[in-house]
């Protein structure tokens, strides 16, 4: 068997890409029922990809191999012989974390159907300035076992090596060739570990590498089992749990969330701003309908939004909506998933996620945004809009009752 490691190159993407965001609308409908080593940056020259024909060998060259630092050759050759009759998921993703609990969920399920041992790689993060990190211990507890599945998830990846061969294929040409991954190569490895998930097969493949947007790609019950058994850190979770017992707990909390962009190309989510006041107007309208709903106690709304101006002007219309301060990039200046904010941007980006999830009532705009996937799963009541009218709210609870808002 041939035996090498994975090397992977930090790739600077967006965090939804258009196919991505099309493949969301495509399979989100309205619901009316309940390697390792070497990094390079995106600036990296393009380098010649290598085409492989069929049935063609691939010599074997890693990273661990070829570019670490003298004496560790032997090192490198020892990981792979140890591991050498394991086989594994890689789930890489460096995107928000409403795209990394999802894709992880699917690369999850497969480790669990196929017996493999599951590594969560999030170096490149980009709730990070750091590429070599990985992002998965600096917010998350560690693990060890997720429904009986292995897992490997802390800062050691960068000195583990996996063993080839390599699913998609692409991960099988050398080290230094793998640098460089276009959109269209992403997206096509995207499709590939589709159709192998919904085969019900394993791979021949000793790794597979999940390093695409596989939202969509497993059942809701992993995803919940993902939730479950992943925990913030203490002092992530301490500060959740300061604000609700603040902020939450004496009432029937609606949860709002407002993905607007500030300026970046938000593609599939673009439909529900093509005319922002009447978007504004859109949202205003679904908390006034969360507000007639029956609630067991007095009623407060959070606001959870990318852009400041969003929240100045919903706060101006509803006074007593309240936010949790942190801080925003300037008007048109981008998304808060951005490596300048360091880890205090994911440390406020977890803590709203996971109180959206503590709420009585969340309303998703849009609901194409994963930050709320996680509240969508839990949350008792969520108003969502119509992806192919989004002047239509649907309301999601036990009943699955909906209305038409006017």
């Amino acid at each position: 068997m041939q035996s090498g490691a994975l090397g992977i190159g930090l790739r600077a993407e967006r965090c939804n890409t258009a196919e991505e965001r099309a493949d969301r609308i495509e399979r989100t409908r309205p619901i009316t029922d309940s390697p390792a080593m070497k990094f390079y940056r995106r600036s990296s020259p393009v380098l010649r990809l290598q085409t492989l024909t069929s049935g063609e060998k691939i010599p074997e060259m890693s990273v661990l191999t070829s570019l670490v630092q003298p004496g560790a050759r032997e090192k490198a050759r020892q990981m792979v012989n140890g591991s050498s009759n394991e086989r594994f998921v890689v789930s890489r993703r460096r995107t928000g974390f409403g795209d990394c609990l999802w894709s992880l969920a699917s690369a999850w399920r497969f480790a669990k159907q196929t017996g493999r041992t599951l590594a969560i790689d999030w170096r490149g993060s980009c709730y990070l300035d750091e590429p070599f990190t990985n992002a998965f211990p600096i917010f998350f507890e560690p693990v060890e076992d997720i429904g009986g599945v292995p897992v490997i998830c802390d800062d050691d990846i960068n000195e583990r090596s996996f063993p080839a061969p390599f699913f998609p294929a692409w991960w099988n040409k050398p080290s230094i060739d793998c640098v460089y991954r276009p959109d269209e190569q992403i997206f096509r490895e995207r499709d590939q570990l589709d159709q192998l998930f919904q085969s019900q097969r394993d791979s021949d493949a000793n790794t597979v590498v999940c390093d695409a947007c596989l939202m969509w790609r497993c059942d809701q019950e992993a995803e919940r089992e993902i939730f479950r058994s992943i925990k913030p850190r203490p002092e992530i979770q301490a500060r959740i749990d300061t604000i609700y017992r603040e902020h939450f707990e004496p009432y029937s909390v609606i949860g709002i969330h407002v993905r607007h962009g500030n300026g970046e190309d938000i593609m599939g989510h673009a439909p529900y701003w093509a005319d922002a006041e009447r978007a504004l107007r859109q949202v205003c309208n679904a908390i006034d309908k969360a507000r007639g709903l029956a609630h067991a106690r007095p009623v407060r709304a959070f606001l959870c939004t990318d852009s400041a101006v969003v929240l100045e002007q919903v706060s101006a219309i509803f006074s007593d909506v309240f936010a949790i301060p942190k801080q925003f990039q300037a008007p048109q200046a981008g998304p808060l998933h951005n490596p300048s904010f360091g880890a205090e941007g994911g440390f406020s980006a977890l803590t709203e996620m996971y109180l959206l999830a503590r709420c009585d009532t969340v309303i998703r705009f849009p609901p194409t945004s994963a930050f709320t996937r996680y509240a969508r799963l839990f949350v008792p009541r969520v108003i969502e809009f119509d992806l192919n009218d989004p002047s239509r709210l649907i309301l999601i609870e036990q009943d699955s009752q909906e209305f038409v808002a006017s």
